[in-house]
């Protein structure tokens, strides 16, 4: 399969692609189309993440699960959706965070591009969705795959903030060498925690490592 994807990336996951559960993850998804069902996101998104933000240019990983399942939402980024789309309620919960933790207003804008050019990787722990059936495409292979990438962000990167909310999130936190990397962990941002997202201060100490090891900290105003 001719993989498109930024460059970087394509090489550092070329041993990935060539793999037989990739393999069998390609034809699972020509299947679903040919079956009929929308998947989301579009095609030409499923990587956007990579596309955005360069192996080189990589300072954190904000870990989601799975696409948003609705019409228009996903986009390829985790928690973001498209400019004129509603902000759904964790990305919400979110924003009240940064607010809080910052002391900054946001306007609210639901497009997470910003932070994905400043080189934070949104990245879903499964890329793909059918339309209105969440977790669809869970234990496909999309699995394999994201896990393979938080690897060898871990094994050939240095300094990355890893941000994990949520128990799935957490449960990744074992593929991290955690004497190269920072791990900072929190409930998930969804009203299903009941608020337990609120007061991790995430956006704070995620700069004050960047600025720690001399880099540039990231501007989370949208």
């Amino acid at each position: 399969m001719n993989v498109r994807i930024e460059q970087s990336w394509k090489n550092a996951l070329a041993d990935e692609f060539g793999k037989p559960y990739f393999a069998q993850l390609v034809r699972f998804l020509h299947e679903e189309k040919a079956a009929g069902q929308r998947i989301f996101p579009p095609g030409s998104q499923i990587f956007k993440a990579f596309d955005l933000t360069p192996v080189s240019e990589l300072k954190v990983v904000i870990l989601g699960q799975d696409p948003y399942h609705g019409f228009g939402q996903a986009h390829g980024l985790s928690f973001s959706v498209p400019d004129g789309v509603p902000a759904p309620p964790s990305l919400k919960n979110i924003f009240r965070e940064i607010e809080t933790d910052l002391g900054i207003r946001m306007s609210g804008r639901p497009n997470l591009e910003k932070w994905a050019r400043q080189g934070v990787l949104l990245l879903n722990a499964v890329l793909t969705v059918r339309s209105g059936a969440p977790a669809s495409h869970s234990r496909k292979g999309w699995e394999e795959f994201t896990d393979a990438v938080i690897r060898y962000i871990s094994d050939n990167c240095e300094g990355v903030v890893f941000l994990l909310w949520g128990n799935f999130a957490r449960s990744k936190s074992a593929l991290i060498d955690r004497s190269r990397h920072h791990v900072l962990e929190a409930a998930h941002p969804s009203p299903l925690a009941r608020g337990a997202f609120f007061g991790c201060r995430h956006f704070s100490k995620t700069n004050a490592l960047l600025t720690s090891q001399g880099r540039t900290p990231i501007d989370w105003i949208l």
